[in-house]
């Protein structure tokens, strides 16, 4: 039986410290939602953005961070059937303003449909390296609003020629690049050409090229070419600011529509060094949410266990931090390395140790 009130870290005010609450009331939850025990809490770069900026959160203080979330199942709403009591599940946190599904709390409701049950062999930190990490990927592939590959168990998928489809991946170093090219993997695309990452690690995951990120973007873009050619449509830019963007812009083919989806959308393409498009180019803008793209988020949940045990889906390397004496300062130290652009491993923090 859960308390009635827990321990949380929370933003008090924008651009200060997390500070510990030990009087945050327990939510209850309703249809088609669970009770979680929090075991695991992931921060992602925007969790800095909101502590320091207000990103998603202003106006609507105190708020709880992360919407990586992990823990066991302690009470089921009305009509779930999805899981059991004691059930270790993983899902992404909606950024709703009452922040009851957030991690940093000992106690938070995740929907059903945007989790999945931890399958045997796996634990709860390999479940957490997933929700946001894949989700922007996800929505970047085939998200109709993105670069609209069919997503592999739809019925669109049935006539899509992915063996004969190119992908490019800018940032194979990162999280979001690695679990992109799973999943461009488990469609069955036929060339991925990943840029930057290591070469051993990105083809175990599927990829059959992989190119050095050294040099200047026109060196990078020449190197691109001479894989792909100028028949290149769909490119995905996982990691660069407008700047380097020209790099997967002008990998993009010279003479039919290509289009470029990204995670960073702090501003336009510098034109005057995009080469000459016939057919022009498109930019799409990625958020990824499950919650927000409910229609292509869902299936995929559903498939999330068996993909993990199949080896379709690989966790990615994560630090585990314990807040089990609930130390803000270590959230804050987390949230700083992001602020301050230094390097930052997936980091994991232990609620429940």
């Amino acid at each position: 039986m859960a308390p009635q009130t827990q321990k949380a870290l929370v933003v008090t005010e924008i651009g200060k410290p997390l500070t510990l609450t030990t009087e945050r009331a327990v939510p209850q939850p309703g249809a088609g939602q669970v009770l979680v025990h929090v075991t695991v809490a992931g921060p992602n770069p925007h969790d800095q953005k909101a502590r320091d900026g207000g990103l998603f959160i202003a106006g609507s203080l105190p708020a709880v961070l992360t919407n990586d979330v992990v823990g066991e199942v302690v009470s089921l709403g009305p009509g779930v059937t999805k899981y059991a009591v004691g059930d270790h599940i993983v899902g992404q946190a909606t950024f709703d303003k009452t922040y009851t599904h957030s991690g940093l709390q000992e106690y938070a409701v995740l929907d059903v449909e945007h989790s999945a049950k931890i399958p045997e062999g796996f634990t709860d930190d390999d479940g957490a390296t997933l929700p946001t990490n894949v989700m922007a990927p996800l929505v970047a592939l085939f998200d109709a609003g993105t670069l609209a590959i069919p997503a592999p168990w739809t019925d669109a998928a049935k006539n899509f020629d992915y063996k004969g489809t190119t992908l490019l991946v800018v940032g194979g170093g990162s999280n979001c690049g690695r679990l992109g090219v799973q999943l461009a993997a488990i469609a069955g695309i036929g060339r991925i050409v990943v840029v930057g990452g290591d070469e051993a690690e990105l083809k175990s995951y599927g990829a059959t090229h992989v190119i050095d990120r050294h040099g200047s973007p026109e060196e990078v873009t020449k190197r691109i070419r001479d894989v792909v050619g100028d028949d290149l449509i769909y490119a995905y830019d996982a990691i660069n600011p407008p700047a380097t963007q020209i790099i997967a812009v002008n990998a993009l083919s010279s003479t039919k529509k290509g289009k470029l989806a990204r995670l960073l959308p702090l501003g336009p393409i510098d034109e005057s060094k995009v080469h000459a498009k016939k057919e022009g180019y498109e930019v799409k803008n990625t958020f990824g949410s499950s919650h927000a793209r409910p229609d292509l988020c869902i299936p995929f949940w559903e498939h999330v266990p068996q993909y993990l045990k199949e080896g379709k889906l690989k966790p990615t390397k994560y630090e585990v931090v314990s807040l089990k004496n609930w130390e803000a300062e270590k959230v804050n130290e987390v949230l700083d390395r992001y602020r301050d652009g230094k390097k930052v491993v997936k980091t994991h923090f232990h609620l429940q140790e």
